[in-house]
């Protein structure tokens, strides 16, 4: 293992122990606690929110953005389809109906061009959605100003999923703070992590401190353990939070250097004919979470599933980019709004990820890109 590039792995330092030493210090090792506390204030100023909620995962805080937005049997959500299955779940967890959009080429995230579509056959219907999960994959943000301006046109809130996405920003504002509610997810392959956990945060505090009281379980005031509605055991650990107080010590370095891998593999890349690498648009600012690339089918002759196979033979580890929502098994015949082509499937049939972590070395990078180019050529 020692020997493996890895896709994504953990970057972690000296920082996160003094936190975890003080819950250990203190007893304080079972969810909520000071650590938990501070980690919420934390992120919660570093994005610009004015409350958050730290949770055990990106996908629980999904779900109690769907609860509070009262998502129901039979509603609709709009969801964007390149993603990870993440984003959808939590529908379905509320009998509620996925409807998926496609993706554009300037961001690979949600498309106003196909969210329009969608957003005009469901006022044709009767029946708009509940609320609009609108992605920023591998650290991109989408076109929010077009997006939310659909959204807002129809009355219809946004869950801002960005879990791949903590120190992105779009326009001068930082990645999840567009959405009525916006995620992050701490996974341990992610820009900093908690090992395991996540993150609910919006400028409603009444909202959030709704969502902390679904989140542990629903329990009333009272001496006695009561309890008048359906909760979740969701809360993060006081020991987790104190490892995401070190790593968000770290966040911008971390940035600083997944970016820094990006540009290697665009420097070194640049002579391949039909390799594309993720674009950014213009007035944003990826975090590069992951090295994202196309090969055009009509200019190189092999596939992204050769090249991925390839790399493994060298103990490379690379991934295709998510499947789409609307191509999985578990979400067969659910409705799905292309943009003008099928840009979601494109991206799929023809992306690779590239090992992308922040403990890798510019030479584990050139080594990466020295291969893929013996392979290409």
């Amino acid at each position: 293992m020692n020997n493996k590039i890895h896709l994504s792995i953990a970057d972690i330092g000296k920082s996160e122990l003094k936190y975890v030493q003080s819950a250990f210090d203190d007893n304080w090792v079972a969810p909520l606690g000071p650590n938990v506390d501070q980690f919420e204030e934390v992120v919660a100023k570093y994005v610009g929110r004015q409350a958050s909620t730290a949770l055990a995962s990106g996908t629980s805080a999904i779900h109690l953005a769907l609860k509070l937005l009262d998502i129901q049997q039979g509603d609709t959500v709009f969801c964007s389809s390149l993603t990870f299955i993440a984003s959808a779940n939590p529908i379905l967890y509320e009998k509620a109906e996925p409807v998926f959009i496609d993706s554009e080429f300037d961001t690979w995230n949600m498309s106003p061009v196909a969210l329009k579509k969608a957003f005009v056959e469901a006022e044709a219907r009767g029946k708009l959605p509940k609320a609009v999960v609108i992605v920023n994959l591998y650290g991109q943000v989408a076109k929010m100003d077009e997006l939310l301006e659909i959204c807002n046109e129809y009355g219809v809130p946004v869950i801002e999923d960005s879990a791949e996405s903590l120190g992105s920003s779009y326009k001068g504002k930082k990645s999840g703070t567009f959405g009525k509610f916006s995620i992050f997810s701490f996974n341990g392959n992610k820009i900093i992590t908690t090992s395991g956990g996540g993150m609910l945060l919006s400028d409603d505090q009444e909202l959030i401190a709704k969502a902390k009281f679904l989140a542990t379980q629903s329990r009333d005031q009272a001496l006695h353990y009561q309890h008048s509605e359906v909760g979740y055991n969701y809360r993060l650990s006081n020991v987790c939070a104190g490892i995401g107080l070190g790593q968000m010590e770290v966040l911008d370095q971390r940035v600083k250097r997944r970016r820094e891998i990006f540009d290697i593999y665009a420097v070194e890349l640049a002579e391949i004919k039909g390799l594309h690498l993720m674009p950014e648009l213009e007035g944003t600012f990826s975090n590069r979470w992951l090295t994202a690339m196309t090969l055009d089918p009509e200019v190189v002759s092999v596939t992204t599933v050769d090249l991925i196979h390839h790399l493994a033979e060298f103990n490379i580890e690379s991934r295709p980019v998510w499947k789409p929502l609307h191509l999985q098994p578990l979400f067969e015949g659910a409705k799905y709004f292309k943009h003008n082509e099928d840009v979601s499937k494109y991206l799929f049939d023809n992306g690779i990820c590239l090992p992308s972590a922040s403990i890798m070395s510019d030479e584990d990078v050139r080594l990466v890109c020295d291969k893929i180019k013996s392979f290409l050529k």
